[in-house]
């Protein structure tokens, strides 16, 4: 089972930058694909950014393809999330996931780990 830890939220204005951390213990995140997800007030949760165990493959919901970079660094066995050219709409508490399946998903019930998350604002 692997524990997950997510930092690096915070109060953004609109076209900055954020980068958040996802550190995984118990086991190493090649052992999983990972993602990120988020949720605003009354929403449901959504689909961010995913990333396969090796690394080598990466998947983005649409809103964020292009502004967002997921990587994974096995040596600290954390994945990151880079979001620049940041908007009002982005602001949601993100999470990081990880999940058993072989193949990268996007489907938040297949994700099996997740963690407590980590307010991202941005100001207009």
């Amino acid at each position: 089972q692997v524990q997950l830890v997510e930092s690096g939220g915070g109060l953004v204005q609109a076209g900055g930058s954020l980068r958040l951390s996802c550190v995984a213990s118990g086991r190493t995140v090649t052992n999983y694909v990972m993602g990120w997800f988020r949720q605003a007030p009354g929403k449901e949760r959504e689909f961010v950014a995913a990333i396969s165990r090796g690394g080598g493959s990466t998947s983005y919901a649409d809103s964020v393809k292009g502004r967002f970079t997921i990587s994974k660094d096995n040596a600290k066995n954390t994945v990151t999330l880079q979001m620049n050219s940041l908007k009002p709409e982005d602001t949601a508490v993100y999470y990081c996931a990880a999940t058993i399946r072989i193949i990268v998903v996007i489907n938040a019930r297949e994700y099996n780990y997740w963690g407590q998350g980590t307010q991202v604002t941005v100001s207009s």
